[in-house]
């Protein structure tokens, strides 16, 4: 009712012409006979408001069918709406029309080619990152099997390559989940002081040759989220604190537990980041001034670890002093 009311509102123009016309006539009958015009005068007027209203009601339908059409095409521009839509415009307004949906029906086409390249390239970076899992894995086998047989300083060296590649390729993974249309996440009630315990152990090499101190202090406690993606969140953080280490490492695990939330707080006693640095540090591919760490980063960790907590609902908080340490807040909302 209120769209149609708007669409008489458009022929309120012609409504007050009319009755401007209606006005001198009623002046010339007036002139010409007054009697007449006594009689005359509301017929007059009636069907002229009677006229407009059918006129204008008319128009309208006619203008909401047009606009309906236009509206489908706009969604699916195909060329059987775009015909549609054709038979409910004038035909100087046809050729517009014809024009306008060659054009989106092209631009669909290159979206929809986008797309397709976009999931080929997703599939093949996944199947890449798989597929150089299994020379890690080789790697890892013959470390943990015969590690005894290899000269200490070069398993070590073997060991922290092994690493950070798996760090590397994680990242990549992850990058290509966070960017896909599909989402595989699995959420459920974890045991969070055993996934912080398997992050530890993946990083153990990394934090024992920089002779971290560890200390972890939270009851057990069980969070809903996804299993992979928090592991991945955390070990971004631990892998952070090792990169930019103090001379005499600290990491420091707490939980707070609230109304509402579970609050764990991961804090080390590193370089810290410099107050300017902290409202980018989240931004895609921002590493800061590498000249403070002689470091080179990809900017990528804090990024994907954002993206990471947005995907699971989770809040990240961030506290840094520099040159006193780095704290990153994980709030996991109680379900």
């Amino acid at each position: 009712m209120r769209n149609r009311l708007q669409y008489l509102s458009r022929y309120l123009p012609w409504f007050l012409l009319l009755l401007g016309l209606d006005a001198m006539s009623a002046l010339l009958l007036w002139l010409s006979d007054a009697k007449a015009f006594a009689v005359l005068l509301p017929m007059i007027l009636f069907a002229t408001v009677l006229l407009f209203i059918a006129v204008a009601f008319v128009l309208a339908r006619a203008e909401q069918r047009k606009e309906n059409a236009f509206r489908v095409f706009l969604n699916h521009p195909d060329a059987l709406n775009e015909e549609k839509l054709l038979r409910t415009v004038s035909a100087s307004e046809r050729e517009s029309l014809r024009l306008l949906g060659n054009i989106l029906r092209e631009k669909e086409l290159l979206r929809s080619r986008a797309e397709a390249a976009a999931e080929d390239y997703e599939e093949y970076v996944e199947a890449w990152a798989h597929e150089t899992k299994t020379p890690l894995s080789l790697l890892t086998m013959v470390l943990d099997n015969q590690g005894d047989e290899i000269p200490a300083p070069a398993a070590f060296k073997l060991e922290y390559v092994r690493s950070q590649l798996q760090e590397h390729i994680n990242q990549i993974l992850y990058y290509a989940r966070l960017k896909s249309a599909r989402k595989d996440y699995l959420f459920e009630h974890l045991d969070l002081n055993v996934c912080i315990e398997e992050v530890l152990e993946e990083y153990g090499l990394l934090l024992k040759e920089k002779d971290f101190q560890v200390s972890i202090r939270m009851p057990s406690i069980k969070v809903f989220t996804d299993r992979r993606g928090i592991r991945f969140l955390i070990g971004q953080i631990v892998s952070n604190a090792v990169k930019y280490s103090s001379d005499s490492p600290k990491l420091t695990i707490t939980l707070e537990q609230e109304e509402t939330a579970e609050i764990l707080r991961i804090r080390d006693n590193g370089i810290g980041v410099k107050e300017c640095d902290l409202p980018y540090i989240f931004e895609k591919g921002f590493t800061g001034d590498p000249t403070d760490t002689g470091k080179k980063a990809t900017g990528m960790g804090l990024y994907l670890s954002k993206k990471m907590a947005e995907d699971l609902n989770l809040e990240l908080e961030v506290w840094s002093e520099r040159g006193k340490g780095f704290e990153m807040t994980i709030i996991f909302p109680r379900v």
